[in-house]
């Protein structure tokens, strides 16, 4: 008796389940993934409520020494230099308050070398690049940058004028760095740069006479001449490339779901004036210097 009705119960069911089908709600449907969802996504970007390595903290990485004009006094916490200002008010734009910013020491290599990171963001003259995006991730550009050639004055490297004066010149920069890539890709010299692991040991070997002259960012090639190597001079700085201008850029972990909220707290700040208030406050002895053609 049972069996004899269970072919029209089987059809009264598979009909109730294609019209729930078509009308897609009669039964909880798998909720489909966010965009916060994946490795890389994009997090709410709520005031103080981001995804941080430390809840309610912002952890934010940098090297050591950390130098002057972008910090001061060794000290990225004491809101002094152009980028512990721009750190800070970043952290103010994503709704931290300089209490719940936390500092995290970060060799400058280690910040775009693959691998997962312990911070939250780093900031340390990082300048975006193509090849780096392939291990990191950046926020939008928040300083516009230039290279710069450094040379005591006393040498032949401080009459240069021109790219071409340089080839014959023993240059040096710190290793991982676009300023070495300004060395070997523009310049081209006949001798083989000098590569070290920090400025420091640059601006050594350029005291002593170990080279000729070293290539830093231009707001840094200002301050060795005038603060720590005034027997030097900043002996001028290269064009600017075709096309998108070099820019420093907070380095993140390639896939944070926080990038486009940091890109959108710099681009505010950028919009409202406030990452050229900070330029002009921290960065003003960077003067013009003359290109490098």
């Amino acid at each position: 008796m049972h069996l004899a009705r269970r072919p029209l119960v089987i059809t009264a069911l598979s009909y109730a389940v294609a019209l729930c089908a078509a009308l897609v709600g009669c039964a909880p449907q798998a909720e489909e993934k966010g965009a916060s969802d994946g490795p890389g996504a994009t997090a709410s970007c709520a005031p103080g409520k981001l995804a941080t390595q430390v809840p309610g903290k912002l952890t934010v990485g940098t090297d050591k020494p950390a130098y002057a004009p972008w910090f001061a006094d060794d000290e990225p916490s004491n809101g002094k230099g152009f980028e512990s200002a721009v750190a800070y008010a970043v952290a103010k734009e994503l709704g931290y308050v300089r209490d719940a910013v936390v500092w995290q020491h970060t060799p400058f290599n280690s910040a775009f070398a693959p691998g997962a990171k312990k911070f939250d963001f780093d900031i340390n003259q990082v300048s975006i690049s193509e090849e780096r995006k392939k291990a990191v991730a950046f926020s939008s550009g928040y300083y516009d940058v230039r290279q710069a050639v450094v040379a005591l004055k006393s040498s032949k490297a401080a009459k240069a004028k021109s790219v071409a004066d340089l080839k014959d010149v023993k240059l040096g920069a710190q290793v991982g760095t676009t300023s070495l890539d300004f060395i070997t890709d523009l310049v081209k010299p006949k001798e083989k740069p000098a590569v070290y692991q920090r400025n420091d040991f640059a601006k050594s070997a350029l005291k002593t006479g170990q080279v000729e002259a070293i290539v830093v960012d231009l707001p840094t090639a200002f301050y060795i001449t005038g603060a720590e190597v005034p027997e030097a001079e900043v002996v001028g700085q290269f064009a600017a490339s075709p096309g998108e201008p070099e820019q420093f850029g907070l380095v993140l972990d390639r896939e944070s779901a926080l990038t486009s909220c940091v890109s959108g707290a710099v681009d505010a700040l950028r919009k409202d004036g406030t990452l050229a208030g900070l330029e002009k406050e921290w960065l003003s002895d960077a003067v013009d210097a003359p290109v490098l053609k």
